[in-house]
């Protein structure tokens, strides 16, 4: 463990890991061997695009407590031809799904979302209509090179032949066993003879292989207009959920416009609704761009009680403005103006905590995983998908290895807001996929797992690159903090006297293991390299690749032997 100090302040910081710096290409990822899948990809000469959606597919094997095929997602591409898209693979309510299908409860914080039975989080009543999968063909069809037989072969591969559990994911199945326990086909998989897979045991999931194979072979139809579907939609009928055929066959993704934001001479960009990111990314960075970040210094209780306020504006106003713009109207341009900025700005006392409350100006309108590609041609790839919380619905479907998301938790559970259900509706997403760049070239791009603490994550992490001037490795480890307006949450490394400090400016303040997930990125040096790095908080990996293909018009030649 390498200690440095951070920021231009010098804080102290234990670096955990170490980055990897390559000229051909880099692959980021949440998971050893689905960076190798990847990396497999751009070694053959797929560009960053294919080598993404390898990841992907190769991370519903290895990862399969945080992502799958019956899940749903945010990506974010820039092509070296100027290219910039989003791709919107968000889940949606199934069309039976209605405002009142679910009963709050009364004892619990409403933000939490919790309903009686617990239905809107475990079990079939708790799958939205996925989308994950024709989010990636559609991505790889738009900006890749390869076919998708082509990069699903890892993941194939690893699913027949299995892999090695890391103490992560053994962790993570202690965690669900109770619920796993449930359902016949996940207790199989992951707690034979009632006990969790150990660590460096060897997982194969051949059913899951097969149904690969078949996707592979008949494409994302065969889940939204084929026999998968049909097995999909029935095995949650019978277990009483609603999703149907016709759901499935409806479900497609958005190509959609990034939201970008000027600061300090970056231009930053991240998804725009139904995901948080781009517009309250844009706003919290447009608020902060009149205080001086750098002379505060890193770790600060001048820096961090700015980073706290803000972050309770931004929430306030997400909870009545920030959904699916299909079906509330969002005012981007209000939100990310420097007008609205300056107002928000003037509001911020700072020396005390205050309570944040959405502007009267706008009407009523940790479980995921993260993946970062380069490729030596300039393309870029950012992706975060998920099934929602830790093995999503903990329900899987019999006899194809699928486990099902539980996107339904992601809506307010109360009629008449924002953020209700309605059939329909894509979930709302913290998700931020976010690629800077500084004139007019790619600097960084980054993201992470986390649920609500995503884009508070990634936003520090931009002001650690931009205005602390800490290193890609650096940034993605440095402590973090996170509030939505009631307790504030503070990681291990934030000294007690800061804590201490914060407290007495009115934070009510709490010390928890980790905010939001592993982090994972790319920087792009003035050199023409490229450099990756993951973070503690997840088993974040880097491959980095250099060299390459021989020096075109040179063969060797073998002579025959002379005699001396």
């Amino acid at each position: 463990m390498a200690s440095v100090s951070v920021g231009r302040n010098g804080f102290p910081l234990n670096l955990e890991k170490t980055p990897a710096t390559g000229s051909r290409g880099v692959v980021t990822s949440n998971h050893p061997m689905a960076s190798a899948a990847g990396a497999q990809v751009l070694l053959e000469g797929g560009n960053a695009v294919d080598a993404a959606i390898a990841t992907l597919f190769a991370l519903t094997v290895v990862e399969p407590m945080m992502v799958g095929i019956l899940g749903g997602g945010v990506g974010h591409v820039r092509m070296a031809d100027g290219r910039h898209a989003v791709v919107d693979g968000l889940s949606t309510a199934p069309a039976a799904a209605t405002p009142d299908m679910y009963t709050p409860r009364t004892d619990v914080p409403p933000e939490e979302r919790e309903v009686e039975g617990r239905t809107n989080a475990i079990g079939a009543l708790s799958v939205a209509v996925p989308a994950s999968l024709r989010g990636w063909a559609q991505t790889l069809a738009r900006f890749g090179t390869w076919s998708l037989a082509d990069v699903m072969a890892p993941a194939i591969h690893l699913a027949a032949n299995g892999f090695r559990v890391t103490p992560y994911l053994s962790d993570c199945i202690g965690d669900a066993a109770a619920d796993l326990s449930r359902d016949t086909d996940l207790a199989a998989r992951f707690l034979p003879g009632g006990v969790k897979r150990a660590a460096g045991e060897r997982l194969v999931q051949g059913a899951y292989a097969e149904t690969l194979r078949a996707i592979a072979k008949h494409g994302p139809d065969l889940l939204h207009d084929g026999a998968l579907g049909g097995l999909v939609a029935d095995a949650l009928a019978s277990a009483g959920g609603i999703i149907t055929r016709d759901d499935l066959r409806a479900s497609r993704p958005i190509e959609r416009a990034p939201i970008g934001a000027q600061y300090r001479g970056y231009e930053v960009f991240a998804p725009p609704p139904p995901a948080s990111a781009g517009v309250h990314v844009a706003q919290m960075l447009n608020v902060l761009d009149g205080f001086d970040i750098a002379g505060m210094g890193f770790g600060t209780v001048e820096s961090w009680h700015l980073v706290a306020e803000v972050l309770k504006m931004a929430f306030a106003d997400r909870a009545v403005a920030t959904a699916d713009p299909d079906f509330v109207s969002v005012p981007v341009e209000k939100l990310t103006s420097r007008a609205y900025a300056d107002l928000r700005r003037a509001e911020i006392d700072l020396a005390r905590a205050q309570a944040w409350a959405a502007h009267p100006s706008l009407g009523e309108s940790n479980c995921t995983t993260h993946l970062t590609v380069a490729d030596a041609a300039g393309n870029i790839v950012a992706t975060t998908q998920t099934i929602n919380a830790l093995f999503g619905a903990r329900i899987a479907i019999p006899g194809t290895g699928l486990i099902a998301n539980n996107y339904m938790h992601n809506f307010d559970p109360r009629p008449g807001l924002a953020l209700s259900v309605q059939p329909g509706k894509r979930v709302y997403t913290s998700m931020a996929p976010t690629i800077a760049l500084k004139d007019g070239k790619a600097a960084f791009a980054l993201g992470l797992p986390g649920g609500l603490k995503i884009f508070p994550s990634a936003f520090q992490a931009v002001l650690n690159l931009i205005d602390h001037g800490m290193t890609l490795q650096q940034a993605v480890e440095a402590p973090r903090i996170w509030t939505q307006g009631l307790a504030l949450e503070l990681e291990p490394a934030v000294p007690d006297a800061v804590a201490a400090a914060l407290a007495a400016r009115g934070h009510a303040v709490r010390r928890v293991a980790t905010i939001g997930g592993g982090m994972n990125g790319i920087a792009f040096n003035d050199d023409g390299t490229m450099t990756g790095a993951a973070c503690w908080r997840a088993d974040g990996s880097v491959v980095a690749l250099g060299g390459g293909l021989a020096r075109a018009g040179v063969r060797f030649v073998l002579e025959t032997a002379k005699p001396v």
